[in-house]
């Protein structure tokens, strides 16, 4: 029983992290965040946060890991159930692209945590980027129209619209790769 309130004492902790650092980097950048500002935000000390992380860097990798890895298992079962291929590909994308832009958006340093994050953490946004294509193509049924897809989309997010704007944009996008 104790190492269980352990371990829900240590998995809330890293939530409250995760949260205060996602909050850091969006509302101050990568750069100007401090482990202090995380720390304060979490209501922890700073010598409590290297018990759990590295350092910033790690934090902001497992916050990069946090806003994608546990929307995976709801993609799978999206794709998993039978559908059209348009409903499919607008209800894994809702999942993967709004829900997250939705945290984001509006949130002063949010396009420069996006390009954090392609430049400290190559190969987990290339990761990400290789299951994006995945699920893409299960639904498309072409990798090569799933590569044109994901490049209209990264060009839909280009001047940082609004959820509605960006949903909007999705859908018209899905019409014409679906029909």
């Amino acid at each position: 029983m104790t190492g269980t309130r352990s371990e829900e004492r240590d998995a809330l902790r890293r939530a409250a992290i995760l949260a205060a650092a996602l909050e850091c980097f969006l509302r101050f950048g990568y750069a100007k965040t401090s482990l202090d500002d995380i720390a304060k935000r979490a209501n922890l000390s700073r010598p409590l946060l290297y018990l759990k992380f590295k350092n910033k860097e790690d934090i902001f990798s497992a916050v990069f890991e946090s806003l994608f890895e546990a929307r995976y298992p709801r993609v799978e079962q999206v794709l998993a159930r039978p559908g059209a291929a348009r409903d499919k590909l607008l209800q894994v994308y809702e999942i993967i692209l709004l829900e997250p832009w939705e945290l984001m958006v509006g949130a002063p340093m949010a396009s420069e945590f996006y390009a954090a994050c392609e430049r400290l953490l190559p190969e987990v946004e290339a990761r990400h980027r290789r299951r994006w294509l995945k699920y893409t193509q299960a639904v498309l049924e072409s990798r090569p129209l799933a590569e044109v897809f994901m490049l209209a989309v990264d060009g839909l997010q280009s001047d940082l619209p609004t959820t509605r704007v960006l949903r909007q944009r999705l859908e018209l996008l899905i019409e014409r790769f679906t029909d």
